[in-house]
């Protein structure tokens, strides 16, 4: 039997309460396979960051209804969406949200901390974190910066970090907003290019960015405007 799609939308939309209720996504489908790596783009205002909060688990939708990795989240307590999204999302974000006095596998194994993994019988020791700290960051090519404060990083490294972080735990979906937002055109196309080597590691990535160079690296590429969703044609390799 196949698994599930990671992400399966399904007439899912949202709409802010009134008076006058606003529209921030319309309701659409959308699936995205295990392994696979999308785009979301759009311009500024379009329902990107509606999309995100919405396949982050960050804000249940209005209507439809939304499964992760076959899992219906509309039947889902609050904390059981939290401990969904611990263990199923990885978060990277345009800002890297280091802790500025911790070390860069500090900042990592703290990921961790609260997130209560299964597989690990609960709550993860601290010898354990960090083993598996040290071993996402050297996935991500820091296995040499261990030790390293944020201050002491390039934004390349301060986000290759946040990657790490993100990647604790074996999540099921990376989720990217517009992770090179903050970085030169040289150190952008690293993190891309990390980002490319985890695709083809087995990731399911969906990256959301208003750049149309960045949006063609992936195989499909996901339109919003005007909070409604269209598939574009596959532009990358």
């Amino acid at each position: 039997m196949s698994a599930p799609p990671v992400i399966e939308f399904r007439e899912v939309g949202l709409t802010y309460p009134g008076p006058p209720p606003v529209v921030a996504l319309r309701p659409g489908d959308l699936t995205v396979a295990r392994g696979e790596y999308v785009t979301v783009v759009g311009p500024s205002g379009s329902g990107k960051s509606t999309f995100l909060n919405i396949a982050g688990l960050l804000d249940a939708p209005s209507t439809g209804s939304y499964l992760l990795d076959g899992l219906d989240t509309a039947t889902l307590s609050d904390g059981e969406r939290t401990a969904l999204r611990g263990r199923r999302i990885g978060f990277v974000f345009q800002s890297f949200h280091l802790l500025p006095h911790r070390s860069a596998a500090e900042n990592v194994a703290l990921a961790m901390l609260y997130a209560k993994d299964e597989r690990y019988g609960g709550h993860r020791a601290a010898a354990e974190r960090r083993k598996a700290a040290r071993e996402a960051l050297e996935q991500v090519g820091l296995g040499h910066r261990l030790d390293a404060l944020p201050t002491r990083l390039s934004g390349g490294e301060r986000q290759r970090v946040a990657i790490a972080r993100a990647l604790m735990g074996g999540p099921s979906l990376l989720l990217c907003d517009e992770p090179t937002g903050n970085l030169d055109t040289a150190t952008a196309a690293s993190v891309l290019e990390l980002l490319d080597r985890l695709h083809k590691d087995g990731m399911t990535i969906v990256l959301i960015t208003h750049d149309p160079e960045i949006a063609s690296r992936a195989r499909r590429v996901i339109t919003i405007r005007d909070g409604v969703l269209s598939e574009s044609s596959a532009v990358g390799t």
